[in-house]
């Protein structure tokens, strides 16, 4: 399958000299996604999945800051501010509405952009995603963190957990642990160094899951058409979490991928996309 290319590129001016950077891929004139980034990725991850949906949608795509070629500084970051990014991405691009689609951390930055601004959107797509308080994730969070802060050698390290801990069994044996290696070092040298952008998406989170309680009835009163599409081997966040889901945002259709783990876009890409798509033109 062909690699489509961005037909537009750009970096967003934000508070106190930030830029985010964009890409979009199409030329207006069709219905928009927005695929959103995992803890990990970048813009140029997303382009090998890019022609399944380019025959009939514009993709747009974005580096939250610390990711990619957006602006990596050490300073706090929240997900409302960067829904509040997002948001303001697509004012400067004149998409009056648009379908999301949220993988793993890409998914609180859905959530959150749903709550604060549903009437921009027309569906929601969540895979690998939580939206309760869960000791197992919490205590995930806590050790990556530790890895993060404790130097180069431990973060080199925890880069051989990390890709251990994300696939499934099925996607490794088709693929090989010599192709997985690769992808591993690719992440190791993304990040090594600038570890601090890791750490500040990853801190992010804490006032996010505190504030799931207060915020309750503003995720119920999401109306937007939303997708949950876990991998049934997920060991990140474990299906059954993930469901929980369906019981907080009134419009779920639930549709776990078997044979994948925590990344379901690459690992059942057959399967993922399709079904993404058809929920689209269905909604």
């Amino acid at each position: 399958m062909s690699v489509c290319r961005p037909a537009r590129t750009g970096r967003l001016p934000i508070d106190d000299g930030v830029e985010v950077f964009w890409e979009y891929v199409g030329d207006g004139t069709r219905p928009p996604v927005c695929l959103l980034n995992g803890l990990a990725m970048h813009t140029k991850a997303w382009y090998p999945f890019l022609p399944r949906l380019t025959p009939d949608y514009d993709v747009l795509l974005v580096d939250y800051p610390g990711q990619g070629e957006s602006t990596s500084r050490d300073v706090p970051l929240s997900m409302p501010g960067l829904a509040g990014i997002l948001h303001r991405l697509v004012d400067h691009l004149a998409i009056a509405r648009l379908h999301i689609v949220g993988v793993s951390y890409g998914g609180f930055v859905a959530l959150e952009f749903a709550r604060l601004f549903q009437e921009r959107l027309r569906t929601m797509t969540l895979s690998g995603v939580l939206l309760s308080e869960e000791q197992l994730f919490e205590m995930y969070e806590a050790i990556s963190l530790r890895f993060y802060r404790a130097g180069p050698e431990a973060f080199e390290l925890y880069t051989h957990y990390l890709y251990e801990k994300i696939f499934g069994e099925a996607f490794v044996a088709a693929i090989g642990r010599d192709q997985l290696e690769p992808m591993r070092e690719r992440f190791y040298e993304r990040y090594r160094h600038r570890v601090h952008s890791l750490v500040r998406l990853t801190e992010a989170q804490d006032p996010f899951f505190a504030a799931l309680a207060a915020n309750r009835p503003a995720y119920r009163a999401i109306l937007t058409p939303t997708l949950v599409m876990p991998g049934l081997d997920d060991r990140v966040i474990a299906p059954a979490v993930q469901r929980k889901i369906c019981g907080i945002l009134p419009h779920t259709t639930w549709r776990p991928l078997a044979g994948s783990g925590h990344v379901a876009y690459l690992e059942q890409p057959d399967v993922f996309w399709p079904t993404l798509r058809r929920f689209i033109a269905e909604a």
